[in-house]
């Protein structure tokens, strides 16, 4: 496969190229909505495969079962426009622009789907997707749909990474499962659990989790914290882990907490702890 970089494509060639990874979409998103996990391993890419079988172990569920337990089906890129395709190395990244439909209602507006790609093998292999909403660039919007693309053609996140993201090793299912929840506006948030489950959060309210799950005995947190541009440097925030009962009716248990009131200063470093001890584990295993 020969490489070009994402600058150099001319339309002809975007046109090609766009219809190859439309083409792996399309048999990636059938395998989503038909449960084919033999389809969904050939199309997807090493590394997020990898990705998805961790998260899974991490949240204790079936795998490759539980990668078909999805709220909504991928929308279609039947009825949207092809905007830009383009190829750095081994990866490409290509925009769809139109009425992105995920099949849960109501009347879609024109909005930008991304599509992400990397090379394996003797072909390209599906990654990610991103949903990109027009609804705060309006003017955008308008230029999209009278055949302007600028936006899109200018602005460096639609380019492709050039860069393949190493794939993981293999976890084990989680003794525990857990989930860090970060309220960090104005901040931005480093984060990591035991040494292996790192996170990223920046100026934003949202929960991820763990991978590796929470450990029998101690566990621990380490986090960095620096203030963003815009901010005040004034702003609450909060840094918490909670563990996932797997009892039903039992609510999640906040084994960590590193809190900060209006006003006050956070810690540019920090690291604490938590235990699940015998105590804890009944709770969430009820045994």
């Amino acid at each position: 496969m020969a490489v070009v970089l994402a600058s150099g494509l001319p339309a002809a060639a975007q046109a090609d190229l766009g219809a190859t990874l439309s083409e792996v979409y399309g048999r990636w998103r059938q395998a989503m909505t038909t449960g084919d996990a033999a389809t969904w391993q050939a199309v997807t890419a090493e590394h997020r495969r990898m990705e998805v079988r961790n998260r899974l172990m991490s949240e204790r569920a079936a795998f490759p079962a539980g990668v078909f337990a999805i709220p909504a089906p991928p929308p279609a890129l039947a009825g949207l426009r092809l905007v830009q395709a383009t190829q750095a190395g081994r990866t490409a990244k290509a925009v769809w622009f139109g009425k992105v439909d995920f099949g849960v209602g109501g009347d879609p507006t024109d909005n930008l789907l991304v599509l992400c790609f990397v090379a394996e093998g003797k072909g390209w292999k599906y990654d990610t997707a991103d949903f990109i909403s027009l609804a705060g660039l309006p003017e955008v919007r308008k230029e999209l749909q009278a055949g302007n693309d600028k936006y899109v053609r200018e602005t460096k996140d639609f380019q492709p990474a050039g860069v393949v993201p190493p794939t993981a090793a293999p976890m084990a299912m989680a003794p525990y499962i857990a989930k860090v929840y970060v309220f960090c506006p104005g901040r931005d948030v480093q984060l990591q659990v035991n040494k292996l489950s790192r996170h990223h959060f920046a100026d934003t309210k949202a929960a991820e989790v763990v991978l590796g799950g929470a450990k029998d005995g101690l566990n621990e947190v380490q986090y960095g914290i620096k203030a963003m541009e815009g901010g005040t440097g004034k702003e609450a925030m909060t840094i918490r882990v909670y563990l996932m009962s797997e009892v039903p009716d039992v609510q999640p248990v906040k084994v960590f907490e590193y809190q900060i009131t209006e006003g006050g200063k956070p810690n540019d470093f920090g690291t604490g702890t938590f235990v699940v001890d015998p105590a804890v584990a009944q709770k969430l295993k009820g045994k």
